[in-house]
């Protein structure tokens, strides 16, 4: 067994991939025809998206991600060597801030961002082992 996605559900899978590829610099694979499903280059691991509507039609209760709502308790960790620069794109392509990044006790720099959709992500160096 190994993870091969991550799917988000979302009120526009359009303007999430647009966000996505503009706060964070990743590339879209692959937009179905129906506009209710795409998938970025992120890695070994799909990052994919899917029209809130799809959930229904697979008979999926969800609570919705909402701008406005607390954030999910999940998040999305986007690796980076400059999570300082990353943090400060995201936020200029419209992220909401919700803490700069800062050294951890470990030597990571983590920092977290909400996304258009209210999903929590974090912007981090990669973990040195």
């Amino acid at each position: 067994m190994k993870l091969g996605y991550t799917i988000l559900y979302v009120g526009d899978v359009l303007a999430t991939v647009d966000f996505y590829e503009r706060a964070f610099g990743l590339k879209r694979r692959f937009v179905h025809e129906s506009q209710l499903y795409a998938e970025l280059e992120t890695g070994e691991t799909t990052l994919a998206f899917a029209g809130e509507a799809i959930a229904e039609a697979n008979g999926l209760a969800i609570r919705p991600n909402r701008k406005g709502d607390v954030a999910g308790g999940f998040e999305v960790a986007l690796v980076t060597e400059d999570p300082v620069q990353a943090y400060a794109s995201a936020i200029d392509a419209g992220a909401g801030a919700v803490s700069p990044p800062v050294k951890k006790p470990w030597g990571q720099l983590v920092g977290y961002v909400r996304d258009i959709n209210g999903c929590l992500i974090e912007i981090c160096s990669p973990v040195s082992r």
